[in-house]
């Protein structure tokens, strides 16, 4: 059983997730949650809003939580994401020095923290995040496949 918290960031993830449709970008979203349980930063897919590669939700959460911060180290704070990171927001969360990752939906295509790869808790790394999945698995992944479905007829 999860902590019941998580599943309320979650639903934070999920509606910030869908600001991304706005732009034809894949919906996934995310919150950054400071130690004292506080959503400090929020971000969706915005890729093809800013045709920005890097744009990917976790790395825009994590942009304005280090501004609301004032530093980029994340220390102890949460990252909450609908779908689990690629291997570039894995190694963002790894910089960053982020305590805890709580992801929704398996990427069982190009997933760094767990199913592909499992870079955040690779014993050769400086810095290893706690991993917690599945949190709401089934809406997060519908979410996804409502998106595709309409993108791939």
């Amino acid at each position: 059983m999860h902590d019941p918290a998580y599943a309320a960031w979650m639903g934070e993830a999920l509606a910030v997730a869908t600001g991304a449709l706005a732009s034809g970008d894949v919906p996934v979203g995310a919150v950054v949650v400071s130690p004292t349980g506080e959503v400090i930063g929020r971000g969706c897919n915005l890729r093809e809003a800013q045709g920005d590669p890097t744009a990917h939700a976790e790395v825009v959460a994590m942009r304005e939580a280090a501004a609301k911060l004032g530093t980029w180290r994340l220390e102890d704070c949460t990252l909450v994401v609908t779908l689990e990171p690629c291997p570039m927001c894995a190694g963002a969360l790894m910089l960053a020095r982020v305590a805890r990752l709580v992801l929704g939906a398996w990427d069982p295509k190009a997933g760094a923290c767990g199913s592909v790869w499992d870079l955040v808790r690779d014993r050769r790394a400086t810095h290893r995040v706690e991993v917690i999945g599945g949190v709401r698995e089934a809406e997060c992944s519908q979410l996804l496949l409502d998106f595709f479905a309409g993108h791939r007829l």
